[in-house]
């Protein structure tokens, strides 16, 4: 079976890599949405979930191609699930993955509690019109490490302690982030499914 041609609703170039990576044997080609001259859709919604669809739709209406939208981030507890969707924005509207983690070490600066999760929300539709789109889900729970570690991986990831391994998840190779992390979940979640999908 040819790989389906499928535009990812993101220019986030360590995005593209892990789910090119992944979805690659489940017979998905993922090209990035600047490939075909979409802008980046607005994510002013308040869930993972709306924002993910958000943006599938944005892409998958403006190519007429099946569309998947990646929405994650970071929940920490003691910050009442913050920075959640606004993950990437955090540290203000053009911050760097850099200027983020700085401001997250702020806000736990005298915090204990270091318990967070990242939640991951893919969306994979036929068409901008799908009335069933497949929405799958992904979680890791973890702790923030009180200085960065490592330098592999993309956003909070020299920050979070994966408890299983002892490792931040930018010191795992790119094959035990995937095992362990919450876009590997979603996607084996979205795996499961792609047989209805394609029919």
């Amino acid at each position: 079976m040819s790989a389906t041609r499928v535009v990812l609703a993101s220019n986030n170039a360590g995005k593209l890599v892990e789910l090119g990576e992944l979805l690659g044997r489940a017979g998905l080609d993922l090209r990035p949405q600047a490939e075909f001259g979409v802008p980046a859709a607005p994510e002013d919604a308040t869930t993972f979930v709306e924002n993910a669809l958000s943006k599938a739709r944005h892409v998958a209406q403006a190519t007429g191609l099946p569309a998947l939208a990646d929405d994650s981030g970071l929940m920490v507890d003691a910050l009442g699930g913050a920075p959640g969707v606004r993950s990437a924005r955090f540290a203000g509207p053009d911050a760097k993955d850099a200027d983020n983690n700085a401001r997250l070490l702020e806000a736990l600066a005298d915090c204990s509690d270091r318990r967070a999760c990242f939640c991951c929300v893919l969306v994979l539709l036929r068409s901008v019109d799908d009335p069933c789109p497949l929405i799958a889900r992904g979680f890791w729970e973890g702790e923030i490490l009180e200085a960065p570690r490592g330098i592999g991986g993309f956003g909070y990831d020299p920050l979070f302690l994966d408890p299983a391994t002892g490792l931040s998840a930018a010191e795992l190779s790119r094959a035990e982030k995937a095992a362990r992390s919450h876009r590997g979940a979603a996607v084996r979640a979205l795996e499961a499914e792609l047989g209805s999908w394609r029919r």
